[in-house]
């Protein structure tokens, strides 16, 4: 069972206009779903509408084909001058690539696919044959009038032969597109026109065009080549003659011969003197250093002399001193003997002093031997040094005759090498200037293509299917915005603030007669739950005072306040005893609804006086029924007479329930007056139908008359807005229960 508020009479709260402020900001999400789910049928209308239109549109369309051939671009490889500095290697192949894109789509590639396929006379690049939207418009209006302006104006000005290519290489150049295909060397030239023959030709006449560009300009990169190396041959020639003129001269003026052979021989002759300078110097110190040992002793006997190292180490001098040592050894032995008379001893003296003067006068040779070898040493050391320094003179002096000579010798060297390079390059490239080579080469050529690329039909429709959706669901969401209603029982609470006692669902494809009596067949089980919903609120708010009178009424006509009554009244018939009484005396229906047979006697004709009570209650299942009656003149009237009132005291006699059926209270008056009379009024709204404006002004109407406004039943709720009700007084029901309402 659903949330049920009871309120004592005279105690309800002031109605409130608006949403609290709290929830102003808030994005209901799944309020957004339901009303996009209300109003499904009107937005798939409209994404198949512009889907329609579009399909339409397209059939209209003149279908372009888009032929496309393929080349591979390989990256720039040698210069045909070889010799020059090299590019530089940091330099990403991405930028040669793109910079050959810009050449396929240059001006003198289109230009020769123009005058190739001969597309001046093609309708589609003629602009005689296509003149332009202001010439239309133009010829229109002269047509029409034709005296108000000038006859070019019909006819169009003459266009010239460069004109009409021009345009034609300008629209190639339009209808072309180029691009590489990924991150590989791979390039696409992509021809979209309405002729794909057409087409298929000019995409291939681009890449023999581009190709052709190529090698053409390779070949006048060569014969450039060719003529510059040509003259600066004769420039090098000229350069390689001076130096070497250059070099003869000085080798004239110089007498030099053999500048190399001339500075060996002369350094090898001071490296030997020098030796020799220094062996000399050797000498000379040794002789120095004997002579001075004998000077040092100079004057003494011959036996001193024989001392000195330099002299005792003289063969010829030990061999004397041998003698000598032999000759007095023998004196020592005969003197032992003999006396110093004896003959012997006489002649070994004598052979010892001969000794003795032989080895002093060897002394003195020897002694003047060495001075005559310090004298040689020195006079030697003083020519060789002398020889030295000729020679490093004449060494110096070349040197700076070699060097002045290997400066014009390497002019020379370096101007016949340039010369012979360019001798070589300018051969070669003489030889292969005709020999054209491309760095780039076709993959595959274009074919004519099967079907059209434009206008892409299934892309078209998608979008226009997205647009037309998205538009569906704004406009219904903006509407939905725009449409201030009541649709859940939350609207009633926040814009309301009264209770609610029951929402009834919406009955798909039933009569008035089948509603009337919905309850009694107990077909639909949410709505038979609803209506005892309402009926148990009802019930529970007699817990203070019976309420014996209840007034069903709402705002505006339609919105199944008559229904609500008809089973509620048959609700209450199981448990009380019931009466429904008809007051809408204006447009009755309660009677053609209950398919009652005397349709012209009821309440009318109980007040004013023509029938009896029992006359005019007639029983229905478990309730009795009081229709209106023959429709009066004076409604309010009737109504508002003393009699009414005696006929409601005696009703509250016989019954437990008085169910009454009041007008809309916008309409006339007489729901105010029966209002007044009754002891609860149940106001039935129809859901996401009546404005809420006029919900309000009719419901505080009734509470400023001090009605005893007991609470809301919300009518005819949706399957979308009866599931998004959080609210709802269903969820308890069974799955197949539940279903059943939506």
């Amino acid at each position: 069972m659903g949330q049920i508020s009871i309120s004592r009479k005279n105690e309800f709260p002031r109605y409130a206009t608006g949403m609290p402020e709290e929830d102003r900001d808030f994005i209901d999400s799944r309020k957004i779903g339901q009303t996009l789910w209300a109003s499904k049928w009107s937005i798939l209308a409209i994404t198949l509408l512009a889907i329609a239109v579009a399909a339409g549109l397209m059939q209209t369309v003149t279908p372009m084909y888009r032929a496309v051939s393929s080349l591979v671009v390989e990256p720039k490889g040698m210069s045909v001058i070889t010799f020059q500095p090299p590019a530089d290697p940091t330099n990403p192949t991405s930028d040669y690539l793109q910079t050959q894109l810009s050449l396929i789509q240059s001006r003198g590639v289109a230009e020769r696919a123009v005058r190739q396929l001969n597309l001046t006379s093609h309708p589609e690049f003629d602009p005689r044959q296509r003149p332009y939207l202001m010439t239309r418009l133009k010829a229109m209006v002269s047509a029409i009038w034709p005296g108000m302006f000038p006859a070019t104006w019909s006819k169009g000005e003459p266009l010239t032969q460069t004109q009409v290519f021009d345009a034609a290489v300008a629209e190639l150049m339009e209808h072309t597109s180029v691009g590489s295909v990924g991150k590989s060397q791979l390039v696409t030239i992509g021809v979209t026109l309405e002729d794909k023959q057409t087409a298929a030709a000019a995409a291939n006449a681009l890449a023999h065009g581009y190709l052709d560009s190529r090698l053409d300009a390779q070949v006048n990169d060569s014969l450039n080549a060719s003529r510059w190396m040509d003259t600066r041959v004769v420039e090098l020639r000229t350069q390689l003659q001076e130096a070497e003129n250059k070099l003869q001269t000085y080798r004239d003026a110089e007498g030099l011969v053999d500048v190399g052979g001339v500075t060996t021989l002369t350094a090898n002759e001071l490296s030997k003197t020098s030796d020799r300078m220094i062996d000399a110097r050797r000498e000379r110190a040794e002789a120095q250093s004997q002579y001075q040992q004998v000077q040092s002793i100079s004057g003494k006997s011959a036996g001193q002399l024989s001392t000195i190292p330099a002299v005792i180490n003289n063969p010829v001098v030990q061999q004397f001193q041998a003698d000598v040592a032999k000759a007095q050894a023998k004196v020592d032995e005969l003197s032992k003997r003999y006396g110093d008379l004896h003959p012997k001893m006489i002649a070994a003296r004598s052979d010892l002093a001969a000794a003795k003067a032989s080895m002093a006068t060897q002394v003195n040779q020897v002694v003047a031997g060495l001075q005559n070898n310090y004298q040689l040493a020195q006079a030697n050391e003083s020519a060789l040094r002398s020889s030295v320094n000729t020679s490093r003179a004449q060494i110096q002096d070349i040197s700076r005759k070699e060097f002045k000579l290997r400066e014009l010798q390497r002019d020379v060297d370096s101007n016949r090498s340039l010369y012979e390079t360019f001798v070589n390059r300018l051969r070669e490239t003489t030889a292969t200037a005709d020999l054209g080579s491309t760095n780039a080469r076709i993959v595959d050529e274009a074919i004519p293509p099967l079907l059209p690329n434009m206008p892409r039909k299934s892309l078209i429709l998608s979008i226009a299917a997205i647009l037309a959706f998205g538009f569906a669901c704004g406009l219904s969401l903006i509407r939905d915005s725009l449409k201030n209603t009541v649709k859940s029982s939350d609207d009633v609470e926040k814009k309301l603030r009264l209770p609610v006692l029951g929402v009834v669902p919406l009955l798909q494809k039933k009569n008035r007669a089948r509603i009337a009596r919905q309850f009694e067949h107990n077909d639909d089980s949410a709505f038979s739950e609803a209506i005892r919903t309402a009926r148990t609120g009802v019930m529970l708010s007699d817990i203070e005072a019976r309420r014996h009178v209840v007034v069903i009424t709402s705002s505006v006509p339609g919105e199944g306040k008559s229904a609500i009554a008809v089973n509620l009244a048959c609700a209450l018939g199981r448990l009380e005893r019931v009466l429904l009484i008809e007051a809408d005396l204006r447009r009755p229906t309660l009677a053609k609804n209950l398919g009652l047979s005397n349709a012209q006697v009821g309440l009318a004709n109980l007040v004013n006086g023509s029938a009896r009570s029992g006359e005019c209650i007639q029983q229905v299942g478990d309730m009795d029924v009081l229709p209106a009656g023959a429709v009066p003149s004076n409604p309010l009237e009737l109504l508002a007479s003393p009699r009414f009132s005696s006929f409601l005291d005696w009703a509250r006699q016989r019954y437990d329930r008085i169910i009454i059926d009041s007008p809309a209270s916008h309409s006339v008056s007489d729901a105010a007056l029966l209002c007044a009379l009754a002891d609860a009024v149940l106001y039935v709204v129809k859901s996401d139908s009546t404005a809420t404006p006029v919900v309000q002004r009719g419901v505080g109407q009734l509470l400023r008359n001090r009605a005893p406004v007991i609470g809301v039943i919300l009518n005819q709720v949706s399957a979308v807005n009866l599931r998004y009700d959080h609210q709802s007084y269903y969820g308890y029901l069974p799955g197949e229960a539940y279903q059943a309402t939506v």
